[in-house]
């Protein structure tokens, strides 16, 4: 941008001319943090707004100096990966207050950086709610994206989904549920890994530890992943498109 000030104000006009206290209740229905919410801007309408502003480092740190909830949101969607910096992930994962801006921060920026999977490891064994929960959505989205990555790279992050799966915080345990069944369905061997995780993780008897293996099975067991990942395992062999 030419004129990151500029931007940073029409942006900001925008957001708060949509803003909605309808919108705001619904959010927090999902459990999302609204104390610094407008609502009334979805995610796709944020998705729009970036795409229009183009990536701009400045301006996603603009846009997340001001502290707004949708604000933030558009930051992560603006902001360069190319850019961030190590120091900027710890500033900016401190100040995760609602899982929806620590999952989209994870997905749409932290994950492209350098310093996505050191971050991975590192974050879960944090005692922050959030920032532990970035831990895992981490290794919830490089399961997805990273492609280059061998199993055994995921292979090393089960032990800390089972060290985590005793956290009975909510959003971790949502979010170590994830990561384990993320990386159970990129492959048939780390399937299977993953099935042996799960069923660890649900001989430790707590509660949490109980829901995160028992939905995780449910899935990484069910006919549809295993058939999903078998036809994959067949066009790799081929050397098909997968």
């Amino acid at each position: 941008m030419n004129d990151p000030d500029g931007a940073l104000a029409a942006l900001m006009e925008e957001l708060r001319s949509r803003e909605d206290p309808a919108a705001r209740a619904g959010m927090a229905r999902y459990g999302i943090g609204t104390g610094t919410a407008l609502g009334g801007t979805s995610i796709p309408v944020l998705r729009a707004m970036a795409k229009r502003a183009g990536k701009d480092h400045a301006l996603a740190g603009a846009l997340w100096a001001t502290g707004v909830h949708e604000a933030r949101l558009l930051a992560t969607m603006v902001d360069d990966p190319k850019q961030v910096t190590e120091a900027q992930m710890e500033a900016w994962a401190g100040d995760f207050h609602s899982w929806d801006i620590c999952d989209q921060c994870c997905s749409n920026l932290f994950a492209a950086t350098p310093f996505a999977w050191p971050k991975a490891e590192e974050w879960a064994c944090r005692e922050e709610e959030f920032v532990k929960r970035a831990g895992f959505a981490l290794m919830a989205v490089l399961a997805v994206h990273d492609k280059k990555a061998g199993n055994e790279r995921f292979i090393a992050l089960l032990p800390l989904i089972e060290e985590a799966s005793d956290d009975d915080r909510n959003f971790v345990r949502k979010a170590v549920n994830w990561a384990l069944r993320q990386i159970g369905k990129r492959n048939l061997e780390l399937n299977r890994a993953a099935i042996e995780r799960g069923e660890s993780i649900g001989g430790r008897g707590g509660r949490a530890a109980k829901w995160i293996a028992a939905d995780a099975l449910r899935e990484l067991r069910s006919e549809a992943v295993q058939a999903r990942l078998r036809s994959k395992q067949g066009k790799t062999k081929a050397g098909l498109p997968h």
